[in-house]
């Protein structure tokens, strides 16, 4: 089901089908790095992430991540959208790209398709974003989406310390 479209990517809701493209990205080094390891080391696992993270989301929220597809080569890129988060009060964008598709404005314009999205169709008024305090190119994306640094923040107790980007 598709839910946002740019000029040139198409977002979905992830499915079950989608489990190889999720073992791949979710075991990319950067991922592992800056987002976390979600402990998906074969299909069933990323099949079980799929199944409890965003098609849970979905029956839950309305939103959760979704599929990134390149238009012009119809190749999943990556995984952007909303997650609600326990330890936060306002919804956070999150993204992640294939190594080969970062750079190229991809994260940013998937972003704020999801940003205008939850605006004007879901009637969130405020999204938040969580990052590594060194995870430069992700602090970019943010900022170029009009996003303003806030305050840090932790997950859990024994998480990491996270910049927290809001938008106006």
């Amino acid at each position: 089901m598709q839910v946002v479209e740019t000029q040139r990517l198409e977002l979905r809701r992830l499915r079950l089908e989608d489990a190889p493209f999720i073992l791949r990205l979710l075991n990319e080094p950067a991922f592992l790095r800056y987002v976390g390891d979600k402990k998906v080391r074969n299909l069933d696992d990323a099949r079980d992430y799929l199944a409890t993270g965003p098609i849970d989301s979905y029956e839950r929220n309305g939103f959760g991540l979704y599929l990134v597809v390149e238009k012009v080569s119809g190749a999943a890129i990556g995984i952007c959208g909303l997650i609600r988060r326990q330890a936060l009060e306002d919804v956070d964008v999150g993204f992640a790209l294939l190594p080969r598709f970062r750079r190229r404005g991809y994260a940013s314009e998937a972003a704020a398709a999801v940003i205008d999205h939850a605006k004007t169709t879901l009637g969130l008024s405020r999204i938040v974003a969580v990052t590594q305090a060194d995870n430069a190119g992700s602090i970019r994306t943010l900022e170029k989406l009009g996003m303003r640094f806030e305050r840090r923040v932790r997950l859990t107790e024994d998480d990491v310390e996270l910049e927290l980007f809001a938008t106006p």
